[in-house]
């Protein structure tokens, strides 16, 4: 029986009352006046449940599907109004011993060559990343205990925050590495990671087992109660995703608002961020392999209807998706992406082939300043900011300014700061022209005197040079 608050993994992602909610959606998807009481509650930003979620997604009504992605985009301007913020992935290891049939790292592969940083490699990674103008990281390992223990990702946490070079810093590392013990979340929250990030590839026990016949990511039970554990141990911001492909798309969007609603109900706060991650080529993996794969008109319905379902929460689109498929999905739900990326282990300073060690191909292969400007030239304020995180507005404390509206006050001024850092620092005359003017322009939607003047006099500071880091 379904159990939001249960710890177990088989009671929380319950498979009969994922199977009966999408029996239901299907039973409903013409409903109009079903769907229509469903958007209206979301107006409300209340969210929907899994099974409500469920109908809307179904829902194959021109007209409503036309409100659906209005709604979407509504509460994307209301809660994250046009910042989107930037981030990169550093590659540190793709020593692996895991047997995942849709990673190249499956440790069967004999193609790919496999490397991992040393603390000198990393201050060499890192420097190049923070000479793009880089301020968040999200760092990515293999799962290895004898190459990639969590000492060695401690130390590499440790070095990547301690490097200053220029006016560059990294201010927030995320982490996204395999499940772990309890003990081991703890000496993560230690050593001042950002948000855990652990994707859980499918939630249909029976298929993860197959896509995962060999090593510790075999155990579903262990994979899918991780994110318990890792805010037993201390760590209040997780972000969960599946991998788009693997699964009949239907069944892992309800698995994964089920995941969504079992850790709001048993720690009061849900997911910061949820990814949405398609399976794409990579060396020794044909997506073509996998009968499940996600059209772009999917694909932008599932982004609509999660910002739906859970207004609050961020969401992630990467360099494996397109420049035109980013840009489709941006207004509908999408807070964060990367920019400038490299899925190689040592790529950001090494002329790798891409293919070397590469875990996926990317499809967006322009620089950051190619991708700041895309996005402004959209409308949107590219942001570094990693304030919240320092100021210790994360978990239900983040959650709770986010839901009333009040953390606008704090991310729109801080996205305003930060640009203005990279443009002075890093970017082209064309981005940095463009940008100075979407600065003038925002700085008029202040609404509050005195933190207008704040702003005011904080861009002045930073045009003269100086970097507090406060942002």
């Amino acid at each position: 029986m379904y159990d939001a608050k249960s710890l177990r993994a088989a009671e929380f992602i319950d498979d009969a009352e994922i199977r009966a909610s999408l029996e239901w959606a299907e039973q409903n998807k013409h409903n109009k006046a079903l769907v229509e009481e469903l958007l209206e509650k979301a107006r409300q930003y209340r969210g929907l449940t899994h099974r409500e979620a469920s109908v809307l997604l179904s829902c194959d009504l021109p007209e409503e599907n036309e409100k659906i992605f209005a709604l979407a985009e509504q509460i994307k301007e209301d809660f994250y109004g046009n910042r989107i913020v930037l981030f990169a992935p550093l590659y540190l290891s793709n020593y692996c011993v895991n047997g995942c049939v849709y990673c190249p790292y499956h440790g069967q592969n004999q193609h790919i060559p496999r490397k991992k940083l040393t603390q000198e490699d990393i201050v060499k990674e890192v420097v190049a990343l923070q000479d793009m103008g880089h301020k968040r990281l999200a760092i990515e390992a293999g799962e290895d205990p004898v190459n990639n223990p969590i000492e060695y990702i401690l130390e590499c946490i440790n070095t990547i925050y301690s490097i200053k070079h220029k006016n560059g810093a990294i201010r927030r590392v995320n982490v996204n590495i395999a499940a772990t013990t309890v003990e081991n979340y703890r000496k993560l929250r230690d050593a001042g990671i950002g948000t855990y990030i652990l994707f859980q590839e499918t939630y249909n026990r029976e298929n993860y087992e197959k896509l995962h016949p060999t090593g510790p990511k075999h155990d579903y039970a262990y994979h899918t109660e991780a994110m318990d554990r890792a805010m037993e141990g201390g760590i209040d911001d997780v972000g969960l995703g599946v991998l788009f492909g693997l699964e009949q798309y239907r069944y892992e969007f309800c698995g994964l608002l089920m995941h969504a609603e079992h850790l709001e109900a048993v720690h009061g706060v849900g997911p910061h961020t949820i990814s949405v991650p398609r399976i794409c080529p990579a060396d020794d993996i044909d997506p073509g392999t996998f009968t499940n794969a996600v059209s772009d008109d999917i694909f932008a319905k599932l982004v609509a209807c999660i910002r739906i379902a859970v207004p609050y929460t961020g969401m992630i689109v990467s360099t494996r998706e397109s420049q035109t498929s980013r840009e489709r999905v941006l207004h509908l739900g999408i807070s964060q992406i990367s920019g400038g990326s490299r899925t190689t282990v040592g790529g950001y300073q090494e002329k790798i082939r891409p293919q070397d060690t590469a875990q996926f191909d990317i499809s967006d292969q322009r620089s950051l300043d190619e991708v700041v400007r895309w996005l402004m030239e959209l409308g949107y304020i590219p942001s570094f900011c990693t304030a919240c995180y320092r100021a210790g507005r994360t978990g239900d404390r983040f959650m709770s300014l986010c839901k009333n509206g009040e953390i606008q006050n704090c991310c729109h001024p801080n996205a305003l700061m930060t640009l203005k850092e990279y443009l002075v620092d890093y970017a082209s005359e064309e981005t940095r022209k463009i940008g100075l003017e979407m600065i003038d322009r925002e700085v008029q939607r202040i609404p509050r005197k005195l933190v207008h003047d704040r702003v005011i006099q904080y861009l002045g500071e930073i045009e003269q040079g100086a970097r507090d880091f406060r942002f």
